[in-house]
């Protein structure tokens, strides 16, 4: 026992279904799962840790927004050590956007009601049910030391935000078997990255995005543009007076 809560090993179906190389950590309370393995990787933790917790005192989302945690949804946070320039970073939350849809597709009866909002959030019917968050530390020489993606889903229950309407999966899966099938879609993915680099990754999340021409804003670019689509990098293309323009990271508000 710790102030960080009681950890174990993860059990039973959940247990059984990870993928080969997957280390499962489940906590009953934590104040956030992505500072608590930030910390086992500076510690020099092995890729393949995956943090659980039940639920979360001080779960945080993007830009420090906090993230609303009941007991029911999923907070969980996965440690990568990946090869590669830093600046790739922010091809790996899109790589966990397109893994992240397809468990969930899983669990709605229509998975065509479930889109990706770039770069980090699920929608379903319009309303947030998932985020992202992806943060990392740089290693001498321009690579990655780590980098760690936190996804807090909303299996049960769907907080109130400010800002936006929210939705739920259903939940007709527990945390645990819901990570290890998420588990299972990252290690798909990563292999395909591996392979085949990032384009297979960008036409599959070009599947569940936004449709072309879709008209949205992005936080400090004045009026709209439309949705012209993903540079090779995995930048937003949006088409504002008739040209094309490549934004690397931002918010889109609508």
């Amino acid at each position: 026992m710790s102030g960080s809560g009681q950890a174990g090993a993860a059990r039973g179906g959940a247990a059984s279904a990870l993928p080969t190389g997957w280390r499962l950590e489940v906590h009953e309370a934590l104040p956030s799962t992505s500072d608590l393995l930030a910390q086992r990787a500076e510690d020099g933790e092995a890729e393949g840790l995956a943090i659980l917790a039940r639920q979360q005192t001080a779960g945080r989302g993007r830009s420090g927004r906090v993230w609303a945690s009941p007991a029911g949804n999923l907070y969980l946070s996965v440690l990568l050590r990946p090869e590669g320039p830093a600046r790739e970073a922010p091809q790996w939350s899109l790589l966990a956007g397109v893994a992240l849809a397809e468990a969930a597709a899983e669990l709605v009866p229509d998975p065509r009601a479930l889109r990706l909002k770039w770069p980090n959030d699920l929608l379903r019917e319009g309303a947030k049910c998932a985020g992202i968050l992806a943060e990392s530390a740089l290693a001498a020489g321009g690579g990655l030391a780590w980098l760690t993606l936190g996804f807090g889903v909303n299996l049960a229950h769907a907080p109130a935000l400010p800002d936006r309407p929210t939705a739920t999966l259903g939940g007709a899966e527990s945390p645990e078997e819901f990570a290890a099938r998420l588990l299972g879609r990252l290690q798909c993915w990563r292999k395909v990255q591996r392979d085949a680099g990032f384009a297979p990754i960008r036409a599959a999340w070009r599947r569940f995005g936004p449709a072309e021409g879709e008209a949205m804003t992005v936080r400090g670019i004045p009026g709209f543009g439309r949705f012209a689509g993903l540079a090779e990098d995995g930048s937003l293309l949006l088409e504002i007076d008739g040209a094309k323009r490549a934004i690397p990271a931002g918010e889109i508000l609508a």
